[in-house]
């Protein structure tokens, strides 16, 4: 018997507990390993997968075979794999679903759609042929050359004019099946500016003219050239080349993204604390064992040179190092301080790239080009080897959740990564989550404190302005109050720069009528729409639903429309009132749509071309300009009153995060905080700048009401376009939850906080328990109940450790 497997257990992208056997043809059995991705028929479909196991074992049912092997060397290792399943128990989702978020090759794979004829079709085109005699039409044309083979949509256009609407009839008439064929994209074909080339050797054999004229400039300039400018010297340039990487004449790559700016700052020297920190995590990387330090350092004090230096050390042992950020928009900050630490030796990762770029940087990583990885959430899949350190930076910060299946946790993946490992990690933080501080109370973790800024500058000083008294006082809803005016006004009189705050996006809340109170609603959603001025619509922020604006009520047909509340862009415009002379520029969702925005405005700001930065809570965070020295919160209270009992805790942690970007030059900082709850402990801590206090203070209400870190939770949430259905879905559940299984506590189900989403109903149960083996078992036991009842793939959802109950 042949010592090579004859079958392969392959993981699939669908909601399915289990793997897929195929059949290996005779010159793929050597090829393929474990952890390679290979491409299968599933049903109709062909999907791609990641092998698990390849074997002789005998099996009497029919087996399919392995269409295509993508990988020659193996996409995961043991490590990842065995991440993969961890994730897959905890979260409650399907092992194919987590291989899909953790390797971005999507770039890798084109698909080609192709057309061929049903039997039904195959008949009519037979028929068609007898009526030799009949005018040839354009859907016989199309129906007579798929009889031959089977066409792509590109092939047919060339063929036959408007091709594509009269396919599609054809498929809705069932006369043609669509099937659409995963293929390796050849990097060749990306377009000349995305490719740089360099000269490798040179050839005896006779080449074409243009081939020999591109050879031999690259030889004479040395170094990558990108192809475009290759076409400015010599015409045709980019075909030659690519020719000549086909013959390994020229070495043609996919031109990475710079990590260079001109804002990375000098290494510092490092301060006591900082110094302390840095000896515990380095000496956790030089011992080689598993170890979790939280770095609970106010803001501005170095943490960011704690990692570098950190990194640094990781290095010198001959390993990697990682470290994740929660936004795109600290991403651009980061790496221009790993570009002057690191150089060549870091990759960057986070969803700005395109496909093809998120791709080829996954390669540098996997295939040892570089030791060190920054990005955003899923960089924790980084496919680094001998990982020695992972930083996860303002790890408290909700956008390490991710919101769709598998819906994990970064930071929590992070720990649990190091320890497979046995890595160091470092969860690094001025407003560290209650989860972590408590695991460090609890010993679980290492405290390390950083108490005070770098170079003994002053925290900013903060100062409350309670609205109701400005009402009071003034008899005006003003957005801004006198004292936010006045100070705005000397420091731009000083030449200072000015952050605002507002963490809502658009110009109004919502719209009502005045007449007979009716709200401009999202026709998906149960929330009200909100209305953008410059875009000139109203926009539901859920599920991006846009309508004019309306000129009249829509149900009692009066005039009197009234636009209530504010957001980013109304503070904008007031502030273009009061200070027409200040320029200024806003940062939201809204501005920041184009693939370098974050990074533009950001470095605008910074280089003094703007006097004032308007924006959400994106501002908020990690940004160090030293020329900032007021930031004006506008309202303090949004978020409190969130059905959620994070709420005081998100919105202490933004009101101390957009204080700490104040005063972090040589000038003191001064924070001005707008609000109508001066009382509100949140507020209170933060403007404080007490995190002792305020954990104290939250800790107690958690442990009086079982939430976390008291408790495990999961948010069990049954949808469906049919009102009745998900009622009787989740009345399932609960059935099944009854009576609830020991130590687990079942609140619901009722009505989610936002009933309708997407058009879709939504109906929640919350089940708290104290044994995290208790709620993983009854969790898979509803997903199982799910599956047994043959319910829609996206019906039931499952959040462990939700970080929003909306």
């Amino acid at each position: 018997m042949s010592a090579f497997p004859f079958y392969c257990d392959v993981s699939l992208p669908v909601p399915l507990d289990r793997t897929f056997t195929y059949v290996l043809a005779q010159t793929l059995r050597h090829r393929v390993q474990r952890g390679s991705r290979v491409i299968v028929p599933f049903g109709a479909r062909k999907l791609t997968g990641v092998v698990l196991r390849t074997h002789q074992d005998q099996t009497e049912q029919k087996l399919r075979d392995v269409i295509r092997l993508l990988d020659e060397q193996p996409v995961f290792d043991d490590h990842l794999i065995e991440l993969a399943q961890w994730i897959a128990g905890y979260y409650c989702a399907p092992l194919g679903e987590v291989f899909r978020v953790m390797a971005p090759l999507g770039g890798e794979v084109s698909q080609r759609r192709t057309y061929s004829l049903t039997d039904t079709g195959r008949d009519a085109a037979r028929q068609l042929f007898l009526e030799a005699g009949s005018e040839v039409d354009a859907t016989t044309q199309i129906l007579r050359l798929l009889d031959e083979r089977p066409l792509s949509e590109s092939h047919l256009a060339r063929k036959v004019e408007k091709a594509a609407s009269i396919i599609r009839r054809l498929v809705k008439n069932g006369l043609v099946s669509m099937e659409d064929d995963p293929l390796q994209r050849d990097p060749l074909r990306s377009p000349a500016d995305r490719l740089q080339a360099a000269f490798i050797r040179r050839t005896e054999d006779k080449l074409p003219k243009r081939e020999r004229e591109v050879l031999a400039y690259l030889e004479l300039h040395p170094g990558p050239h990108a192809l475009d400018k290759l076409e400015e010297v010599i015409k045709g340039a980019a075909t030659a080349t690519r020719a000549l990487a086909r013959k390994q004449l020229a070495d043609v790559r996919l031109i990475q993204p710079s990590m260079s700016s001109p804002h990375a700052r000098p290494p510092h020297r490092l301060n006591t604390s900082q110094q302390l920190a840095y000896n515990t995590i380095s000496s956790a990387i030089q011992e080689r064992i598993y170890r979790t330090c939280l770095l609970h350092g106010v803001t501005g004090s170095g943490k960011t040179e704690v990692y570098l230096r950190s990194i640094e050390a990781a290095l010198a042992e001959g390993r990697t190092a990682l470290l994740l950020v929660p936004e795109i928009a600290l991403t651009p900050a980061v790496a221009a301080q790993f570009a002057s630490r690191f150089g060549d030796r870091a990759a960057i990762l986070h969803s700005a790239f395109n496909d093809t770029e998120r791709a080829a940087q996954w390669r540098r990583i996997h295939d040892g080009d570089v030791r060190v990885a920054v990005g955003t959430r899923s960089a924790v899949f980084a496919p680094l080897r001998d990982l020695g350190l992972i930083i996860v930076d303002e790890e408290h910060d909700n956008s390490y959740k991710q919101e769709e299946n598998p819906r994990y946790h970064g930071r929590d993946v992070a720990v649990v990564r190091a320890r497979m490992a046995k890595a160091c990690v470092v969860l690094g933080s001025a407003t560290p989550s209650l989860e972590s501080r408590y695991n460090a109370e609890l010993e679980k973790y290492s405290l390390i404190e950083l108490p005070e800024r770098i170079e003994k500058r002053p925290m900013p000083e903060v100062e409350l302005i309670d609205m109701r008294d400005e009402f009071l006082e003034t008899r005006t809803q003003a957005i801004f109050s006198r004292r936010l005016i006045t100070a705005i006004q000397e420091k731009l009189e000083a030449n200072e720069q000015v952050m605002l705050l507002m963490n809502r996006r658009g110009f109004s809340s919502f719209v009502t009528c005045r007449a007979c109170g009716e709200r401009m609603m999202c026709v998906n959603c149960s929330v009200t729409m909100t209305y953008h001025r410059r875009d000139r619509r109203m926009l539901c922020h859920y599920c991006n639903h846009s309508e004019k604006v309306p000129s009249k009520c829509p149900k009692c047909d009066s005039e009197y429309i009234q636009f209530l509340g504010s957001g980013s862009e109304k503070v904008e415009d007031e502030l273009h009132r009061a200070f027409p002379e200040a320029r200024i520029a806003r940062m939201d969702r809204d501005t920041v749509s184009g693939k370098r925005m974050h990074e533009a405005i950001l470095d605008a700001f910074r280089a003094r071309e703007y006097d004032m930065l308007v924006g959400t809570q994106m501002i908020a965070k990690g940004h160090d300009i030293p020329n900032v020295t007021l930031v004006g919160i506008i309202n303090a209270d949004i978020g409190l009153g969130m059905p959620d009992f994070r709420a005081a805790e998100r919105t202490f942690q933004l009101l101390t995060q957009a204080a700490g970007r104040a005063g972090r030059g040589n000038i003191p900082g001064q924070v001005l905080v707008q609000t109508i709850n001066p009382d509100h402990y949140a507020i209170r801590f933060a403007a404080a700048q007490d995190y002792r206090l305020f954990y104290e203070k939250e800790l107690s209400f958690r442990r009086a009401m079982r939430y976390p870190p008291f408790s495990a939770l999961a948010n069990v949430i049954v949808r469906s376009e049919n009102k009745e259905d998900a009622m009787t879905m989740s009345g399932e559940i609960a059935s099944l939850l009854t009576p609830p299984p020991e130590s687990i506590r079942v609140l619901g189900p009722s009505e989610a906080a936002v009933p309708r989403l997407k058009r879709e109903f939504r109906y929640q149960l919350l089940l708290k328990s104290s044994s995290r083996r208790v709620l993983a078992t009854t969790l898979h036991q509803i997903r199982h109940h799910a599956l047994d009842r043959k319910w829609n793939a996206t019906a039931l959802v499952i959040d462990v450790d939700p970080m929003s109950l909306m």
